[in-house]
């Protein structure tokens, strides 16, 4: 889409959504930080969903066209003019003609470059604000000039904050709780697993059947009361994080903490590309992360696959992770020397992935287990004849490095992709 084009259209969609909202004033839920935001957003759908008329963004739109598409409850056109055409004679007529609409949005908002948040917090009206991990060197920081600008980014969405409204900040990492002192006349709740979380999580384990990973449980404490939560088809505590954060947005809206994970026990399932547990070829287990790749996102699904019990080897298929700017090489070494330590087999894809490699091979995993491919087909035609039962593959890396692609041929149902992987959409196919 040519740029003089997208603006235009963004302008429109941004006018309409604006109307929209003064119109017919829903409860906005605003969903943004550098890790777990998808899956924030999906847990507070499914934790509220069974309570209250909600419509929460599709898959990823958090960006300046997918968060008034949400808004006005229109699909991406890509690039037919036609149904772009379409869905802005669908929000007018949103605006001229009194039609039903949800109580609740729940909006994942994201920043790629500078001024992303400020400028939908200069009209978005947010009556809960929820900001997840922030960590030290986040993914798109190649756009900003230091990775402190990308936490300033995420935080002017505090300014969008009804002065009534609810501020909720992850609260393991003292960065994000002190932003609480952006927004004074709210009410702050935290979530985490720390003792300084209002909402927290204790006592994490995974869940196995058959002797393979099947998903997790974890106590979770909500304001004198607990209970056990369960969640099937995800492991790694960093994939429970959502579930603390749904029920920090429950606890703000006085919901049981018992309703709350009954809701969430029903009607949340992890995203497709966010740690997702699909059953592999022979036997083995495949952990799908193949969403996007950040340093933080990296080594918290590591670390995971490090700490699973199982019977066979831990591989590891790990892609470039881009827009790290200047911080790219140091990154990528970290995650080498972590791997050296936590897989029996490696395998990197792309030109910046080199470096994990040699930082492998510098920690100590032997040559012969360490593999160097040019793109994910080549990992998927080199994993599909070496997998056995009880061996687990982690697959993870940035968007445009396609692992997807390397799950499809190593999964054991590849006729159910459509349904279960990323980028399936005929658009994304056709790149």
């Amino acid at each position: 889409m040519r740029p003089i084009v997208r603006s235009i259209l963004v302008a429109l969609l941004t006018m309409e959504a604006r109307a929209v909202v003064r119109k017919y004033r829903p409860s906005i839920i605003a969903v943004t930080g550098s890790v777990g935001k998808t899956s924030t957003k999906d847990a507070i759908y499914a934790a509220l969903s069974s309570y209250a008329s909600v419509r929460k963004s599709d898959k990823s739109f958090n960006s300046e066209i997918g968060i008034p598409l949400t808004i006005l409850g229109r699909p991406n056109a890509w690039e037919n003019p036609l149904r772009w055409i379409q869905n802005l004679l669908d929000g007018l007529a949103l605006i001229l003609f009194r039609m039903p609409y949800p109580q609740w949005l729940i909006l994942e908002i994201g920043a790629d470059r500078p001024g992303d948040i400020r400028k939908v917090a200069a009209w978005l009206p947010v009556d809960i604000a929820v900001i997840t991990r922030l960590p030290e060197i986040p993914v798109h920081v190649e756009y900003f000039e230091t990775p402190e600008e990308v936490v300033e980014e995420k935080a002017s969405l505090i300014s969008a904050l009804k002065p009534s409204g609810t501020l909720i900040l992850y609260g393991d990492d003292a960065r994000v709780r002190e932003l609480s002192s952006r927004a004074l006349e709210a009410r702050t709740i935290t979530f985490g697993f720390s003792e300084h979380a209002t909402i927290r999580g204790t006592r994490v384990e995974f869940i196995y059947s058959e002797g393979k990973p099947a998903g997790m449980r974890a106590n979770i404490s909500a304001e004198g009361h607990s209970a056990e939560a369960r969640v099937s088809g995800t492991v790694g505590s960093h994939a429970f994080l959502p579930l603390l954060a749904a029920v920090a947005v429950a606890a703000s809206l006085d919901m049981p903490l018992g309703k709350a994970i009954t809701s969430l026990e029903e009607n949340y399932r992890p995203a497709p590309g966010r740690m997702h547990i699909l059953s592999g070829l022979r036997g083995s287990t495949v952990i799908d992360d193949t969403y996007n790749a950040s340093p933080a996102a990296t080594v918290a699904a590591l670390e995971t696959l490090a700490s699973l019990n199982i019977p066979g080897r831990k591989i590891a298929a790990l892609g470039d992770m881009l827009e790290l700017g200047r911080f790219s090489v140091d990154e990528h070494r970290k995650l080498g020397a972590l791997a050296a330590e936590s897989v029996d087999l490696l395998i990197t894809v792309g030109f910046r992935a080199r470096d994990i490699a040699q930082a492998a091979l510098d920690g100590g995993l032997t040559e012969k287990n360490i593999f160097q491919c040019e793109d994910s087909d080549e990992v998927g035609e080199m994993l599909s004849p070496l997998l056995s039962d009880g061996d687990c593959v982690l697959l993870k890396g940035s968007q445009s490095i396609r692992m997807e692609h390397a799950v499809e041929s190593i999964m054991a149902y590849p006729e159910e992709a459509q349904k279960l992987l990323v980028r399936q959409e005929e658009e994304w196919q056709r790149r």
